[in-house]
């Protein structure tokens, strides 16, 4: 059983649910998709693929905090289930999660530390703080335990540190560390900020993902100039704690579906039984699907 941690799906836009992050939206126009990428046409690109289940991961091309779409998907399909996204400094942030945590699919929440609080999902700079701030909202992360929420994070690799301020504080709570951390082929691996995630591997709690490849690569398919961060991750988490998303169909401008799955393949440090670990099996044991 094949299952992809990282996709995307969204509706039309309506007067409920205008879209409003422009720059987004400029980007999608880029796609190779069309540009309302419902869940029936995920599904039906996991069909072509040989997928067999996927995350839905919330979608920001309405307002970042409207969940609906991704409600909707889980609700009308078990083979999909979903991360929505919350603001942990909203007066209301913890009844919007238990409300979103109620229902049969949902599987936590993402947090977009990656961008400028006031440009959320616009844009990105690792040089902003609000992530750590957010240990301030002790209601917010209360709350994640209480619902057994898994808390995926968008971060640069120069920002880890503020993720393990997180982890420290609440050990119990299932992580995700999206996209490499946003570490490129020219990062180094054995020291500076990539290198803070040895310390995040001594939490079993903590799994990285080898997501959005097609956009960390230099290359072309099979993004071989990203193989050795692949390979450092395995080393040091584990395959029990590396897992594969897509990232599709963000990365549709760059690459097929096809081509953001299959370049595991060409990874030569990674045997079968590793693969079917990174493609499924690492991350249904990680968050206890």
């Amino acid at each position: 059983m094949v299952l992809d941690s990282h996709t995307h799906a969204w509706g039309p836009a309506s007067d409920e649910h205008p879209w409003v992050n422009g720059p987004l939206l400029d980007r999608v126009d880029e796609f190779e998709v069309h540009t309302v990428y419902t869940a029936d046409r995920l599904l039906d690109d996991m069909d072509r693929n040989g997928i067999d289940e996927a995350v839905v991961v919330g979608y920001p091309i309405c307002d970042w905090t409207d969940n609906w779409y991704t409600i909707r998907a889980v609700e009308d399909s078990e083979r999909l289930s979903g991360i929505v996204m919350i603001d942990p400094f909203a007066d209301d942030a913890s009844e919007q999660f238990r409300e979103c945590m109620a229902v049969d699919g949902v599987i936590g929440i993402r947090l977009g530390g990656a961008c400028p609080y006031d440009r959320m999902w616009e844009t990105f700079d690792p040089d902003v703080s609000w992530l750590r701030e957010t240990l301030d909202e002790t209601a917010f992360w209360e709350t994640a335990v209480e619902t057994d929420a898994v808390v995926q994070l968008l971060c640069d690799h120069r920002q880890l540190d503020q993720v393990i301020d997180i982890v420290e504080t609440y050990p119990e709570l299932t992580y995700l560390i999206d996209h490499f951390a946003h570490a490129g082929p020219d990062t180094p691996k054995d020291e500076g900020t990539f290198a803070q995630f040895e310390r995040l591997a001594e939490y079993e709690t903590v799994a990285a993902k080898i997501s959005e490849v097609p956009h960390m690569s230099e290359l072309g398919f099979p993004y071989g100039d990203m193989h050795a961060h692949v390979a450092w991750l395995v080393d040091r988490f584990g395959k029990e704690r590396v897992i594969w998303g897509s990232d599709y169909p963000n990365v549709s401008d760059v690459a097929t579906y096809g081509e953001a799955y299959h370049w595991l393949r060409s990874v030569d440090c990674l045997s079968e039984t590793d693969r079917r670990w990174l493609r499924g099996r690492s991350f249904r044991r990680h968050v206890g699907l």
